[in-house]
């Protein structure tokens, strides 16, 4: 996070003095549930090196932010401002940055894990974490996309290599990864699979899921077989399983860590590939993101908004694991759609 907390008696009481701009932000100073998360004053950031200001308009929540809200994870430090995804205006640009100017709508994801902070009315990070944000979205749809789109994009096309007429595989599609992963895999060409409970298998099927699979009542094992791709967001069983169902030459792309013992030597069996996927900001990524949210094939599917001051109640509603789609916190006081 680029900004730092005001220290009680830092500023002067010169008349003279003249005060660091400050910003709300939601922090947390211990681990715990929702509770720990409060709304503070901290100063404002500056853009350092190659870095714009961001006045922040939406950002988007991922699980990653209760995970690290409630242990640290990645993030050991406190106080700690969560958030990875942001959309918002150009307030200021640093040294270096020739791609934006201030007044441009950008949205993006900053670096994960290290550049969290954008839960708050401003962030920084690297100008090439960033895009233009497509003039046919709005903010709120632009700031649900950057981390849950990044990697679905990352795992089918950078690492998988979709083709036309693959059979891609797809478990949890209708969270918040797996339900712009059926998006992607669809412009790709593919032929898609997708697990979910039967409530959201019409859901599925109207972002173009081909086959949707009821996981609490039918075996994935038996319903698919020799594919391509599996994206999956799991660990341990499903993981296993999900092995034996690609053709030789296939890829597995998991996005927790938790091999099973013997999966390498198994998947060398098989002639298939495992490859475990930590999302990376990547202004490739984010601007092949934005083309297609602009020609109308990727399109968030927002569960719920929640305004700013009110994070801990979008943290406890995430944490259900009830929600299709993505979840948003509005920064209150700008006009955003």
């Amino acid at each position: 996070m680029a900004a730092a907390f005001l220290e009680t008696g830092a500023m002067s009481n010169s008349p003279s003095a003249t005060a660091a701009p400050t910003m709300r932000a939601i922090s947390q100073d211990r681990y715990g549930e929702p509770d720990v998360l409060e709304e503070v004053r901290i100063a404002r950031p500056d853009p350092g090196l190659s870095e714009i200001l961001v006045s922040v308009r939406a950002a988007g929540l991922n699980p990653t932010d209760w995970r690290h809200r409630t242990s640290g994870l990645f993030v050991n430090r406190l106080p700690l401002v969560l958030g990875w995804d942001v959309s918002g205006v150009v307030e200021a640009v640093g040294f270096g940055v020739t791609r934006f100017m201030p007044g441009d709508e950008v949205f993006g994801m900053l670096p994960y894990p290290d550049g969290v902070g954008s839960h708050a009315e401003y962030v920084t990070g690297p100008a090439r974490a960033f895009t233009h944000k497509p003039a046919g979205i709005d903010h709120t749809q632009a700031g649900a996309l950057p981390l849950a789109a990044l990697t679905a994009y990352q795992a089918l096309v950078d690492t998988a290599d979709v083709q036309p007429g693959q059979q891609v595989l797809i478990h949890a599609a209708a969270g918040g990864v797996g339900h712009l992963a059926v998006q992607i895999a669809k412009a790709h060409g593919a032929h898609v699979i997708g697990t979910a409970s039967a409530a959201k298998h019409e859901f599925l099927r109207e972002l173009g899921a081909d086959e949707v699979i009821d996981y609490r009542s039918e075996d994935f094992t038996e319903a698919a077989r020799d594919v391509d791709i599996v994206l999956d967001p799991f660990a341990g069983e499903i993981r296993a399983r999900s092995l034996e169902l690609l053709r030789p030459g296939g890829t597995l792309v998991s996005l927790l860590p938790g091999a099973a013992a013997g999966e390498q030597e198994r998947a060398t069996t098989l002639g298939v590939r495992v490859a475990t996927l930590l999302v990376e900001a990547d202004h490739a990524g984010m601007k092949a993101i934005a083309d297609l949210a602009e020609a109308g094939r990727l399109r968030a599917h927002i569960e719920a908004t929640f305004p700013l001051a009110e994070a801990a109640k979008a943290h406890a509603l995430g944490e259900t694991n009830r929600t299709t789609g993505k979840i948003v916190l509005i920064v209150e006081g700008h006009d955003t759609p």
